[in-house]
């Protein structure tokens, strides 16, 4: 398979552990074990003691009914049997552009987005088709253009919500225009949501699965509820035939998830609004403390995030990103990650889910960097 380098990834690999403040960062401000344990009111020791008498089987093949049930709560129209597990939502991403498309098919996806959505389907040899998002559309999706790319061969619209790298989100009314152009050429709707679930005023945040017979929800344990480290993620569609296919695929790629990530992910899940109440109060704070920096520094510009742990921060310099940042690096010890690796220039991705006085540390030096060059 002929496949272009995954830069966004690349870049993390190289440099991530190279930096005092790492200000590419994705997830909320990740929990430790114990902490997830106290959150949802178990006794630590207990509950150690009881783990490490967990026997390391496959465990239950397509997810436990614990964990099925804890995602289907996510969703107002998902049951688990709706539900499958994956190796996170990259496995997931993974494994329904490879079920799906081939290479007779066309496809749209959206650009900035993450990689694996377009690139995987032109690994196939698919004729993919973007639609641009930019600051002149607030980084939403131009349904006229949407129309205009679809045919009879389209098999499938990518869209990623809330969006990552510019953290915005699709309004309801665009996304049922987005379901109305693919059930007009009857193609597949994919929402990447990893980011979803923790809206700005605490409303619940509307799933394609929620809009749309053939549209599929992708989602993992690693953004908003902290939990990278646990290697789980799904795939949520109420297609039947599609949901068999993915099963065919998955006996390839996964088999099971592990029986320890099964098992904290449903612990979790049963708690999650304590886990969001959490984390709900660490992006509103850290995005406050981002937007109040933006206004404050002439040298940067964006459209403010409202959803999501990431922004797209615009500088005022001319200098390609991968250099900027490679450079900022090595200055100042700040990591961002360069717009390069979403297509775009002049820009970089900001993660701003973590420590608050690292945040603005980070963001201080990046205004100094900026005036030195």
């Amino acid at each position: 398979m002929n496949i272009k380098t995954f830069k966004v990834e690349r870049w993390m690999n190289e440099y991530e552990e190279k930096c005092t403040y790492n200000l590419a960062e994705t997830c909320i401000d990740s929990i430790t074990i114990k902490e997830l344990l106290e959150m949802c009111g178990e006794d630590v020791t207990e509950y150690m003691v009881e783990l490490a008498d967990t026997r390391l089987t496959y465990g239950h093949i397509f997810g436990s009914p614990e964990l099925l049930q804890g995602i289907a709560g996510l969703y107002k129209t998902i049951e688990p049997k709706h539900i499958l597990p994956t190796h996170g939502a990259i496995g997931a991403n993974n494994m329904v552009i490879s079920t799906i498309i081939s290479a007779e098919d066309n496809m749209l996806s959206v650009m900035p987005t993450y990689q694996q959505h377009y690139s995987i389907p032109e690994s196939i040899g698919a004729d993919v088709r973007i639609i641009n998002l930019n600051l002149d559309n607030h980084f939403l999706p131009d349904i006229e253009k949407m129309r205009s790319l679809v045919d009879e061969n389209t098999k499938m619209i990518t869209i990623n919500n809330p969006n990552n790298p510019s953290g915005s989100v699709i309004p309801v009314e665009q996304m049922r225009e987005i379901v109305e152009v693919a059930r007009s050429v009857d193609a597949y709707v994919l929402c990447d949501e990893v980011y979803r679930g923790i809206s700005e005023d605490g409303s619940y945040m509307t799933s394609i699965v929620d809009l749309y017979e053939k549209g599929i929800s992708v989602g993992s344990m690693s953004k908003t509820f902290s939990m990278a480290g646990v290697r789980l993620g799904w795939i949520a569609t109420r297609d039947e035939d599609l949901m068999h296919l993915l099963m065919e695929r998955r006996d390839y790629d996964t088999i099971s998830c592990g029986v320890i990530d099964d098992k904290l992910a449903a612990l979790a899940l049963q708690n999650k609004d304590k886990i969001f109440e959490r984390n709900s109060e660490i992006l509103l704070n850290n995005r406050k403390i981002l937007d109040d920096w933006v206004n404050e520094t002439p040298e940067v510009y964006y459209q403010r995030p409202v959803a999501g742990t990431t922004a797209l921060v615009y500088y005022k310099k001319d200098m390609p990103s991968y250099e900027l940042c490679v450079k900022l690096l090595e200055s100042k010890g700040v990591l961002f990650t360069p717009g390069e690796c979403f297509e775009m220039e002049g820009a970089v991705r900001i993660g701003y889910a973590f420590d608050s006085k690292l945040l603005k540390q980070g963001l201080d030096l990046f205004a100094e960097f900026l005036r030195e060059i």
